[in-house]
């Protein structure tokens, strides 16, 4: 006769960090064809300030930091509308991964444009946020932490 089996909660929640890289090779897609969108009307509009055609914007100047700044607008447009709008971006539903507010309940627009903030961060320190959840005691990000955010895996439904 055998004991009985039991089953013990983790202690600590997974920390998704291979699922949050997966979901964000993914959402580089999108964001790269907008950002696409971007450099061809940066393009018309430095042509029609006056530059030479064959001309290219050069690294730090003024048109160079409106490029950058309209690429991270547009794509922190791009995640926090998903976000608001059903807690996933495109790369975050293969991998059943959803943001949230701490409370359960959704996020504000503020506490989203935040997050993105702090990841932004966190990938240019390379990644360095992303890997924090490992030591967290929540297992939670820079960007979780910074916004008030959380990033569960959703279950498998059930067909």
């Amino acid at each position: 006769m055998s004991a009985p089996a039991t089953v013990t909660a983790p202690d600590r929640p997974a920390p998704l960090i291979g699922w949050r890289l997966l979901s964000l090779f993914y959402d580089f897609w999108p964001v790269l064809a907008l950002w696409m969108l971007i450099g061809v009307v940066m393009v018309v509009a430095f042509t029609a300030a006056g530059h030479d055609t064959h001309e290219n914007i050069r690294p730090l100047t003024g048109w160079w930091f409106l490029e950058w700044t309209l690429c991270w607008l547009a794509a922190g447009g791009y995640a926090t509308l998903s976000w608001r709008r059903g807690g996933q971006t495109l790369g975050m539903r293969p991998w059943r991964l959803r943001v949230g507010a701490a409370d359960g309940g959704a996020p504000g627009w503020k506490a989203l444009w935040l997050r993105y903030a702090a990841g932004t961060l966190s990938l240019l320190l390379g990644g360095l946020g992303f890997w924090w959840a490992w030591l967290d005691r929540d297992r939670l990000t820079w960007h979780d932490r910074a916004s008030g955010t959380r990033t569960e895996r959703l279950p498998k439904q059930k067909r």
